[in-house]
């Protein structure tokens, strides 16, 4: 059996959420009254604690003097990604996957609640056994908190567990947990610089570029 188990963080990671869970949070947000940028959106995730995009949508709009009940903000949130879901991309390079599975233990843990991280899942990399899986639903706090990759520790004991992720929350939440974490910071990210300056100051194994370059460095 496999002695490490790597970890990955979905959205950013094996998935480029710009087309669904991006352009939700702005079209949610116009559709509501105000008005966000994707540039914006990433200066929020940069602060951290925005994890959540349902509340990052509500606090978007709260910071522009708009209330909207956070049930609302959730209910045409969930209209609208259902609408976008099939515009995401896959990040991950044909094999690459199945090369690590010949190797490591592959999990997930995301902030995506379970059905929608099982349909992309599905969708993208079927004949991938990703265990375990921690999604929204399986812990009591989100990211930065620590509960999901403690979560994964009591249940693999003994095993070497690293985290992938591309925010701060991910780098926080893998730093409390004591986890090493690697960072992805892609070429074009809107706030690359910052990013950077972030997971240096988290003290991140290695910062890549996008999620293939983990082979290398594992």
């Amino acid at each position: 059996m496999a002695s490490k188990l790597i970890v990955f963080d979905m959205d950013g990671v094996l998935v480029d959420p710009t087309r669904s869970y991006r352009q939700t949070v702005v079209e949610t947000v116009a559709l509501l009254g105000g008005a966000i940028s994707l540039a914006a959106i990433e200066d929020y995730k940069n602060q951290g604690g925005w994890n959540n995009d349902w509340a990052l949508t509500q606090r978007i709009l709260a910071d522009q003097s708009i209330v909207i009940a956070y049930a609302d903000v959730q209910r045409e949130f969930t209209r609208l990604f259902a609408e976008h879901v099939m515009q995401e991309q896959w990040l991950v390079a044909d094999g690459m996957l199945e090369r690590l599975r010949g190797r490591y233990r592959l999990g997930i843990f995301t902030g995506r609640l379970q059905a929608d991280a099982a349909h992309t899942l599905q969708r993208f990399a079927s004949h991938i056994d990703f265990a375990p899986q921690v999604c929204a639903e399986d812990v009591a706090c989100g990211k930065p908190a620590p509960d999901g990759l403690h979560k994964i520790q009591r249940e693999h004991p003994g095993v070497e567990i690293v985290f992938l992720g591309d925010t701060i929350d991910d780098a926080r939440s893998a730093g409390l947990a004591g986890v090493p974490f690697y960072g992805i910071a892609k070429r074009d990210h809107l706030r690359r610089t910052e990013l950077l300056r972030l997971f240096k100051e988290e003290q991140a194994v290695e910062i890549l570029e996008n999620v293939n370059e983990i082979e290398a460095h594992v």
